[in-house]
């Protein structure tokens, strides 16, 4: 699937398939994190039992309003207590399949938000 940016001043997401997108180009192979202020480094995990609270601890620290967490190749749900830091920090979290959280992230970017979104690419 092709996704077109509304602003080209953010990273943006140009691309998605079964594990992998594009960004600015650049095909990545591997689950990762991206800010619309210009982070981005792999989340260091390959699958969604694979995560912990850890992954979403580290998301708090982030300067966002909004996390958008894909999860995969279909939408699950982490549980409630790994969320804990976002709540402490009043940052929202959306979770949804990877595909719909490129689509969201791109359209929030675009829009000028602080917005983060952590994405699950699982092979195949």
């Amino acid at each position: 699937m092709k996704l077109q940016p509304d602003s080209f001043d953010v990273q943006s997401i140009s691309g998605y398939g079964p594990g992998w997108l594009t960004i600015q180009g650049e095909r990545i192979e591997s689950s990762l994190v991206i800010s619309a202020a210009g982070e981005r480094f792999d989340w260091g995990c390959d699958r969604f039992e694979a995560l912990g609270a850890e992954h979403f601890a580290r998301l708090a620290e982030m300067d966002a309003e909004v996390v958008i967490f894909g999860s995969g190749k279909r939408n699950r749900f982490p549980p409630a207590a790994w969320l804990r830091p976002l709540i402490a920090k009043r940052i929202g979290l959306e979770t949804m399949d990877t595909a719909a959280a490129c689509r969201t992230y791109n359209i929030l970017a675009g829009e000028g938000r602080r917005v983060v979104a952590a994405l699950l690419l699982e092979a195949g």
